[in-house]
């Protein structure tokens, strides 16, 4: 099942743009990977395939003389090829550099461009990003390559160089075309070959030597993909941490986290959907959901301070980003009810404190990467704390009930007591601050208490075993689940008959 959001997306454009909308095979490799996706993957698919082609359409319709002309999509993929024997002492024969999106050109082909869909609204880049496809647009060969890993071949000489190079993007949500500009510099992708060896040599070649060079280890999320991950010494290890085993067909290794554990019991296609193909319509936050991550972003910043300086000794705030005046209010509230929390109080000055700490564990057993990010880690004495903090109106009859809504303390826990994290267990602890607009409260707990060691365990592998086991992704919504507040219900027809029977879509 492909797990390449705009992999039905692009089938289709391809079918557009090379075959006059023709249907597509159903033994073609195009076809057979088309049916392969979910339905709702297809049926978003569909949705801004016809954005896409609506917003190309109008972009070419408002060309001219005076702005910029027409163009036509390219099939061979422009590559930038570089011979390495005997340049480095890196061993290789070949560079090849390339840039992804839909490629067009002029009928002249004084003008090439290169066009960078998102999966919602225009997104922009790095200058380095936007030279470096530049690069490939102005000084690349029409190439080809039997699979993605395969080199790639030249399949005719280089072709006279454009007068002009455009990098675009397009939203596919909204159907939004601009020319992409730098983040920091507002600089736009708009330049003649003779503009970019200069930009080049100052902003993508040291980074590609730097990357072709580099030895450093840095684990994240991406490690997923490494084939020495198993021997690699940077990442973290706790074998047996989801309480699954490796599934009995072998199948791609994946990465998890408790969203993505939360998600999948709601429904199996939502997380598919929403978390694995990030394909998220962005239009049902709850002003709980807004309120909460403003907070949360405000304690993250406050915390990140160098010099530990308490919250209490800090202004509340009078603006918080996504919050309107009327909101507010809520929001100072939780925020100064912290102030009696706030763990600079008493973390002494030679711990190490790291704010929203990334955590990449390495799970053998299932064959999984982990990912954990912490709102607060720190040491204590030898010990080992994490902490979360929580903005809820709910109320809890127990610390059980704690660990199973708020299944990332299961997770810590028994990421403590595995002994990824390092510390003597009988100094560590997970902490729960809990923030409500009419009280405020902490619990801890110990992962050297075989008891909380157990629930943890229970907690997380009500989770984990349907996930670990899922290879379908089914639009299942679980009993009691209310679809209306999925991201994917446009797309899902599960979701949508769902909501139609509430009587509110």
């Amino acid at each position: 099942m492909p797990d390449f959001s705009f992999s039905p997306w692009s089938i289709l454009v391809d079918a557009d743009e090379f075959r006059g909308g023709a249907e597509l095979d159903p033994n073609s490799r195009d076809g057979r990977q088309y049916a392969s996706c979910l339905p709702a993957h297809r049926a978003w698919a569909r949705q801004v395939a016809a954005t896409y082609r609506a917003a190309y359409e109008r972009e070419q319709r408002r060309r001219g003389p005076e702005t910029c002309p027409p163009v036509l999509p390219v099939r061979p993929q422009w590559v930038v090829f570089r011979d390495g024997a005997g340049l480095d002492g890196r061993g290789v024969d070949q560079y090849e550099l390339t840039a992804w999106g839909r490629q067009y050109a002029s009928v002249d082909g004084s003008v090439r461009e290169l066009w960078i869909p998102s999966l919602r609204a225009v997104t922009e880049r790095t200058l380095p990003e936007l030279v470096a496809a530049a690069w490939v647009l102005a000084f690349g060969s029409p190439a080809d390559t039997s699979s993605y890993y395969a080199r790639w071949k030249r399949l005719q000489p280089a072709p006279p160089l454009p007068s002009r190079v455009r990098v675009l993007g397009v939203g596919l949500a909204d159907g939004t075309v601009s020319v992409l500009r730098d983040r920091a510099t507002g600089v736009g992708a708009d330049w003649s070959p003779d503009e970019l060896p200069d930009l080049f040599s100052v902003h993508v070649g040291p980074r590609i030597a730097a990357a072709l060079d580099g030895r450093t280890r840095q684990p994240n999320q991406d490690c997923v993909k490494c084939k020495l991950l198993k021997e690699c010494p940077s990442v973290l290890r706790a074998s047996g941490l989801l309480g699954v085993s490796a599934p009995a067909v072998p199948r791609k290794r994946r990465t998890v986290s408790v969203t993505d554990l939360r998600a999948h019991r709601d429904c199996p296609a939502r997380y598919y959907l929403t978390r694995v193909l990030k394909l998220r319509d962005g239009s049902r936050e709850s002003v709980e959901i807004r309120r909460g991550r403003a907070v949360d972003a405000w304690l993250n910043e406050r915390h990140a301070d160098q010099h530990r300086v308490p919250c209490r000794q800090v202004p509340l705030p009078t603006v918080l980003p996504g919050l309107d005046e009327h909101e507010m209010g809520a929001a100072r509230e939780l925020i100064r009810r912290h102030r009696g929390h706030c763990p600079f109080d008493r973390i002494d000055a030679d711990e190490r404190c790291v704010p929203q700490k990334r955590l990449t564990v390495y799970d053998e057993k299932a064959d999984v990467v982990v990912v954990a990010d912490c709102d607060l880690l720190h040491t204590e004495r030898g010990g080992v704390v994490l902490r979360e903090t929580k903005t809820s109106a709910s109320s809890y009859r127990g610390r059980q009930e704690m660990l199973a809504r708020h299944p990332q303390l299961a997770l810590a826990v028994l990421l403590m007591a595995s002994g990824a994290l390092g510390g003597d267990p009988r100094r560590s602890r997970v902490e729960l601050e809990l923030l409500r607009l009419k009280d405020d409260y902490e619990e801890e707990f110990s992962p050297a208490d075989p008891d909380t060691v157990a629930k943890a365990r229970t907690v997380l592998e009500s989770y984990t075993e349907a996930w670990a086991a899922d290879t379908s992704y089914p639009e299942a919504p679980r009993p009691g689940y209310d679809c209306r507040d999925c991201e994917a219900l446009r797309w899902c027809a599960t979701g949508r008959a769902r909501a139609e029977a509430t009587g509110d879509e």
